[in-house]
């Protein structure tokens, strides 16, 4: 039950992102892994094969513009039904339609925005037409489908992940924006590329914040000689950003990742604090973030407190779940507590040693006594003879030889005797003491 359109919603006052929606796959932008030639969804669509589905991604996605696209292109009735404004009543009454409509011999698509907001009667109302087929059913939903969707509904969808757009994407979505007649082509718009990357930044992967952001300063851009002229001013002042902006590929972005990480190695809280708003506040990817404090937690931090790599990690989940603007305080957690850990690189540094090692001497046999020996041919060729196995050991120790002949007596690992770290070098010193003792 498609609402008819009045006269008085006219393109030209719909918003920038209703009047661009696409309406085919090839204006689709984004979710290559989904719709990329030859890949999964496409050929369900092209082969008109599609079953019910679940699309789980952010926000301005292109959730539900990929549906009414799959709607088209099956030529299927398509029902847009919203979770937050319809009951029981209402979806009785719709599936009543799509049952008529499957005796005619039509497709029905049922489309439910948020459908994790659907209780359990309401999930369960699906069900039976689901099983039947009287409708498709394409639910969009920004909550893990896992934890909201009853299993049994899930279990008759098949869930699709939707990525959130890359700053190239958004890059491209403006420029088409700015040159398509249902935008502002036609309206000679100035704006520089630059300018365009920036509004991709702070849009943080959603497409429809990255359009509005551009109609904002498009409208709010300074009329001269027949044109429309955008500035950086207008954008600063459109996303309410001063001159935070900044290039998340160029030097700033590195300067900026380069300044929490040694402020946090500083054991500076309060310098690593700063530079952490100046990257969130300028429109970095919080996962970006979280992502440099998870391996400055092994890298600079490590065995110092153990801790370090929980709390990172936790970070990182966290921004994941809710994003922001609310994740910049788990961030800030972390980066304090990265601050105030005792700090190591032994870590960093064993396996760079290693790696060196590794690259020089690729051929090294490993030691027989090590190998696996699954078959009798192996075990005729001494694969795993003279293995010991430490739990049968009164020590838990053996002094069996591990390294290739090469490398005997090499050191990777040199812990320091910082925080926790000093516990595990009391552990190793001893350790090498034991095996000392039985040569």
């Amino acid at each position: 039950m498609l609402e008819q359109g009045t006269i008085f919603e006219r393109e030209s006052v719909q918003p920038l992102a209703a009047r661009l929606r696409p309406q085919t796959l090839e204006e689709y932008c984004g979710q290559k892994h989904l719709l990329g030639e030859g890949k999964v969804l496409r050929r369900l669509i092209e082969s008109d094969n599609v079953g019910s589905m679940i699309f789980w991604g952010p926000p301005g996605v292109g959730k539900t513009t990929l549906a009414r696209i799959i709607a088209k292109r099956t030529k299927a009735n398509f029902i847009d039904f919203s979770a937050v404004t319809s009951g029981i009543k209402e979806i009785k009454q719709v599936m009543e339609q799509a049952e008529k409509s499957r005796l005619f011999g039509e497709k029905t698509i049922l489309f439910v925005d948020e459908i994790h907001r659907f209780n359990k009667a309401q999930q369960d109302a699906f069900l039976p037409f689901v099983e039947k087929g009287s409708i498709i059913l394409i639910g969009a939903t920004t909550e893990n489908p896992s934890f909201e969707v009853n299993g049994a509904l899930l279990s008759r969808c098949k869930v699709f992940v939707l990525q959130s757009l890359k700053t190239e994407e958004l890059c491209e979505l403006l420029r088409h924006a700015l040159a398509d007649k249902r935008g502002f082509g036609g309206q000679n718009v100035e704006i520089a590329p630059e300018l365009i990357e920036n509004i991709a930044n702070f849009a943080n992967g959603d497409a429809r914040s990255a359009l509005s952001t551009l109609e904002m300063a498009v409208l709010n851009g300074r009329a001269e000689g027949g044109g429309i002229v955008v500035t950086a001013e207008t954008i600063e002042q459109c996303t309410s950003k001063k001159s935070l902006l900044y290039d998340k590929t160029g030097e700033e972005h590195y300067n900026l990742i380069s300044a929490l990480h040694k402020s946090m190695r500083n054991s500076d809280p309060d310098a690593a604090v700063y530079w952490l708003a100046r990257m969130l506040e300028a429109g970095e990817d919080p996962l970006y973030v979280a992502r440099r404090v998870t391996r400055f937690a092994s890298e600079d931090v490590g065995l110092a407190d153990p801790r370090a790599l929980e709390i990172a990690v936790a970070a990182y989940q966290a921004c994941h779940f809710i994003g922001m603007p609310e994740c910049s305080v788990h961030l800030t957690q972390a980066v304090v507590y990265m601050s105030l850990a005792p700090k190591s690189n032994a870590l960093y540094v064993a396996y760079e040693s290693a790696k060196k090692d590794a690259l020089t001497m690729l051929a090294e046999p490993v030691p027989l006594v090590i190998r696996n020996a699954p078959t009798k041919l192996m075990k005729e060729l001494n694969y795993g003879k003279g293995y010991q196995y430490a739990h049968d050991t009164a020590d838990k120790l053996t002094d069996m030889q591990c390294l290739p002949d090469s490398l005997l007596g090499r050191e990777y690992y040199r812990p320091t005797e910082e925080g926790t770290e000093a516990k595990f070098k009391s552990r190793l010193d001893d350790i090498k003491a034991w095996k000392r003792d039985r040569k």
